[in-house]
């Protein structure tokens, strides 16, 4: 049994603690950590949990028995309170973004190894049905080499969302849309399709002037073969429509579940490949559903790899690889040039310094409130 603690009871933390209540035999959440107590006091009686109360987390890694800590606080926050929780030899599971900067995140790999725990970075989305499906059709090369992708990550919040304290700021957020929406998405397309080695990308904010950071972009990746992908990344699309295809010499798949294959008539238009659209299919419907899926899905990953029953799909270093390639669309649309990847140690946009140094302000943050009242949130991810 695994003793459990939530650090930041904010907006994300619900998802955190449904997700260990449906193991209550491999787990249990006994404490519950925020800078405002009266925030996890509200957690405590809404879900009915038996558990200590802290104002900072230091405090409760000296006070508490703790196997696993979520950290579910604002970005720039992750890398101090990952590193003090994996110093005290604690396994961490933290939110996304990873942190604010590759340096944080290099700094939260190597407490990790060092302390040989385990840190695992949230990408819910990846443990779907659909997701991991599509992932298994991919890996069967059916499709042919990849020559396209497209990601659009598109989601919707008012001009108020940007008014809570630390959102749509540099400093405390990191970034906008990009880092903490496409997050998602870039991560799901970086498992699937592996790391470009060009990334040249827009920004802009066009409905949020309380927010320093962008609210839409577009990035053009290039890989050593002259494939391409275009990951849109957006707060002021109506709808939240969210999808990856994928094209491939053969057909083109997607999440939502879409298949399409062509052959090739004598004069070079298409005709329907209905044989290979019903072998992808079988494919991709072969697999049994997942039985816990999202957060509870990603955190009995984590609790079985803790005890030794099975590998870790989400890592530091993947999370790691997810920042690298936002940290190049920020890199290329600031510094308005191509990117190549990797990025090493002399990029400007490696340490968090660099970053605030380097980036665009499109506005500046007015208005801020503490918290609002309502934490009702929408995560994405309806395949």
């Amino acid at each position: 049994m695994l003793n459990v603690a939530i650090i930041g009871t904010g907006a994300i933390c619900p998802s955190h603690v449904k997700g260990y209540l449906n193991f209550p035999s491999k787990c249990k959440i006994v404490a519950l950590c925020d800078i405002y107590p009266e925030k996890a006091q509200k957690v405590k009686e809404e879900f009915h949990l038996d558990v200590n109360i802290y104002d900072h987390y230091q405090d409760l890694l000296e006070k508490e028995d703790v196997d696993l800590i979520s950290i579910c606080t604002p970005p720039y926050t992750h890398a101090e309170i990952a590193v003090g929780s994996l110093n005290a030899g604690k396994h961490v599971l933290v939110e996304k973004p990873m942190a604010s900067s590759l340096e944080e995140c290099d700094l939260m790999n190597e407490a990790a190894a060092r302390n040989q725990k385990l840190l695992s970075v949230v990408a819910q989305n990846r443990f779907t049905t659909p997701m991991m499906n599509l992932k298994n059709v991919l890996d069967t090369k059916l499709i042919g080499t990849i020559l396209h992708t497209q990601v659009d990550s598109f989601w919707w919040r008012g001009h108020s969302y940007y008014d809570l304290w630390w959102r749509g700021t540099w400093e405390k957020e990191g970034g906008g849309c990009t880092l903490n929406h496409a997050v998602h998405h870039i991560d799901i397309f970086q498992w699937m399709r592996g790391i470009p080695t060009e990334v040249t990308a827009v920004t802009s904010n066009t409905a949020h002037d309380n927010a320093e950071v962008e609210d839409i972009s577009i990035a053009i990746a290039r890989y050593p073969d002259g494939s391409l992908a275009q990951i849109t990344s957006s707060v002021v699309h109506h709808g939240e429509e969210q999808q990856l295809i994928f094209q491939g010499e053969k057909a083109r798949v997607s999440v939502p579940w879409k298949v399409k294959a062509s052959l090739s008539k004598e004069n070079g238009f298409p005709e329907d490949n209905n044989e290979l659209e019903q072998k992808l299919t079988e494919v991709f419907e072969h697999q049994a559903d997942l039985e816990f899926e999202g957060h509870p899905g990603q955190i009995n990953n984590v609790i079985d790899a803790i005890n030794g029953k099975s590998q870790l799909l989400v890592d530091g270093l993947q999370g790691r690889q997810t920042l690298e390639l936002i940290t190049a669309i920020y890199q290329s649309a600031n510094m308005k040039q191509t990117v190549t990847l990797p990025l090493t140690k002399k990029s400007p946009f490696y340490t968090r310094e660099g970053i605030l140094s380097s980036v665009h302000h499109f506005y500046e943050k007015g208005k801020s409130v503490e918290n609002f009242t309502s934490n009702n949130i929408t995560t994405g991810g309806n395949y």
